[in-house]
């Protein structure tokens, strides 16, 4: 006996006639400190209706689309200021550190993009949507960090090699701490709302943005020791950063192709077992499985129940274990029950 939410296979669909009438909501978490934990507190129980969190999902591609614009502006501001100033200083550093912050911009395209595909119904071609958009933004995000990483690499190594006289240092450490403290607060924002909406895209692209903070931080820092008399503090100070940015894009890659390989938390698994092994009627979880496809979470388990159930029972009690699971599991929206009958009767069952 297997109920698959045939009822919710257009669940795009439905959430969108029915969105005005939703009264889903997300509930706040703790998130983890540092960069590893950037995606473990994305998983709180918040809605116990099955619509509900299907208008979450949507509201959740929403909720990104819209971070990005706003990061999209900072950034834009930052790079501006640093432009005008490039210009006043000739500064070689701060130029490749504004190329940087345009190019940390840019990635806000592919990844608005892929929310915006993500948000189209499933079809008989792409029968769990197109949320797989959003690995694929992500893809283009690791892409663009490792070409910052190696741009400001090689510009660290080039000036260490041909010493340069920095002009203005006053106006270049100005432009390098704006540039630090625009890209942090990018990061800091697109991390938060990647988090809360599960999008390992939109955390990717954080820590970019925070990559390339630390870029404009070796601007700042740089011309601090020059103007104390180190003239190689400009390049050494760049090689520090650019190890550091590579770090940062180690972490980076490991949630971006853990989400493309179905990683997920461990602690979820459990939780889920758990939820559905409390079930009455459920003698054993022979198999559970779960999987992102985008920001939203999937599920597929089978369970044994006593052979004596009739059809209909069976049937209830998968409905019964989907319920559960969908008000126990944060961000999942959907979940496939296999009920298959125990090869022991039941204790106290009737014959």
């Amino acid at each position: 006996m297997t109920i698959d939410g045939t009822d919710h296979i257009d669940r795009h669909e439905t959430a969108e006639a029915d969105h005005d009438h939703g009264h889903g909501h997300h509930d706040g978490h703790d998130q983890r400190g540092g960069v590893v934990g950037v995606i473990k507190g994305i998983f709180r129980p918040h809605s116990h209706d099955a619509g509900d969190k299907v208008d979450d999902a949507l509201t959740a591609s929403a909720e990104g689309t819209r971070a990005l614009k706003i990061s999209l502006g900072v950034l834009a501001a930052t790079a501006a200021f640093q432009v005008v100033i490039v210009v006043i200083s000739g500064s070689v550093a701060l130029l490749a550190d504004t190329v940087h912050n345009f190019s940390d911009a840019l990635t806000a395209v592919p990844i608005g993009i892929a929310f915006v595909v993500g948000r189209r119904v499933a079809n008989r071609r792409y029968t769990y949507g197109y949320g797989r958009a959003e690995d694929i933004a992500g893809l283009f995000v690791l892409l663009t960090m490792l070409a910052s990483a190696l741009l400001a690499l090689y510009e660290a190594v080039n000036r260490l090699m041909n010493p340069r006289d920095l002009d203005h240092l006053g106006w270049v450490a100005v432009a390098g701490l704006v540039g630090f403290v625009g890209n942090e607060v990018v990061a800091l924002y697109r991390i938060r709302v990647g988090n809360r909406i599960g999008s390992a895209a939109l955390v990717a692209d954080g820590l970019h943005a925070r990559t390339d903070g630390l870029t404009s931080l070796a601007v700042l820092v740089g011309a601090a020791g020059v103007a104390a008399g180190w003239r190689l503090a400009d390049p050494i100070v760049g090689l520090v950063i650019s190890a550091a940015i590579f770090a940062v894009l180690y972490q980076a890659a490991k949630e971006v192709f853990g989400r493309m390989m179905d990683r997920v938390d461990e602690a979820v698994v459990v939780t889920a077992e758990t939820t559905v092994g409390r079930v009455d009627g459920v003698l054993g979880v022979d198999r559970l499985r779960m999987r992102w496809v985008g920001h939203e979470l999937l599920a597929e388990v089978d369970v044994r129940a006593d052979a004596s159930l009739d059809l209909t029972q069976a049937h209830d009690l998968a409905h019964t274990v989907r319920d559960r699971l969908l008000a126990d599991i944060g961000r999942l929206v959907d979940a496939t029950v296999h009920v298959s009958p125990a090869t022991t009767p039941a204790p106290n069952a009737s014959a």
